[in-house]
């Protein structure tokens, strides 16, 4: 009889330990690795120009350490190399060193954003740029459906492309590059004050055109001094012409 229950329960006590050792002996999933930026522009191509931007000014080590540590996350809008070729001749390069990191990061916002999220944001949302000179340093979104726009104040594109939207991380396209106001919009060129001319005062005229300019009394003296002894001699010399011809 206790044979008989023992080959009974057998199979019902292997059913339930089977799937106890499988799951003991699967190998755990391993955990996920940091977020690699460069490498997801790198993988989808035509970002060549953003990349060495992003190197070149060293903003991709820090969106690294930043990104793999925040628990807001950040959104990426990552110009195209064709955005970067329709730039004026000379826009890029123009650019001193401090100016290009805040073209990067003013395509960075510190936080996290789904496509959809970004017609529900209060305008201007604030981008990496914000604080490092005056100004607003913001972006503005608008559209409808899953159409977003996004504008600068210089330049308006649309998002066309998510290359990623797994926080912590949003990377989308953009296909032209995003001009700050604070560096590229319309400025009133101060204009330069005109040089001061000093002028003379009169009583210095008058003094110079003293000093220069001989007075009219003067001149009319010298002059007729100068016709009387003029005379004179002329007056002598007849004078003894005639005593030698008597």
């Amino acid at each position: 009889m206790a044979a008989h229950i023992l080959l009974t329960l057998t199979p019902l006590i292997l059913s339930l330990l089977l799937p106890l050792t499988s799951a003991q002996s699967a190998p755990a999933p391993a955990p996920s690795g940091p977020v690699n930026l460069t490498g997801i522009l790198d993988k989808n191509g035509q970002y060549t120009t953003f990349i060495k931007l992003l190197v070149s000014t060293q903003v991709a080590t820090q969106i690294q350490n930043q990104i793999n540590s925040s628990t807001e996350g950040m959104t990426i809008f990552a110009p195209t190399d064709n955005a970067f070729n329709n730039l004026k001749a000379g826009q890029l390069n123009s650019l001193g060193n401090q100016q290009q990191v805040q073209l990067v990061l003013y395509h960075i916002t510190p936080k996290f954003y789904k496509l959809n999220d970004l017609l529900l944001v209060s305008n201007p949302v604030r981008t990496q740029a914000a604080g490092q000179e005056g100004g607003v340093w913001g972006l503005n979104f608008t559209g409808q459906g899953n159409q977003v726009n996004v504008s600068s104040g210089v330049v308006e594109t649309q998002i066309n492309n998510a290359l990623r939207q797994d926080f912590p991380l949003a990377v989308y396209q953009v296909d032209k590059v995003l001009l700050p106001n604070e560096l590229f919009g319309a400025k009133s060129p101060s204009a330069a004050p005109a040089p001061t001319v000093k002028k003379p005062s009169e009583d210095s005229n008058t003094t110079l055109s003293s000093a220069k300019e001989p007075s009219t009394a003067d001149d009319s003296s010298s002059s007729g001094k100068i016709n009387n002894a003029g005379l004179g001699l002329i007056a002598g010399l007849a004078l003894l012409c005639m005593g030698a011809l008597s």
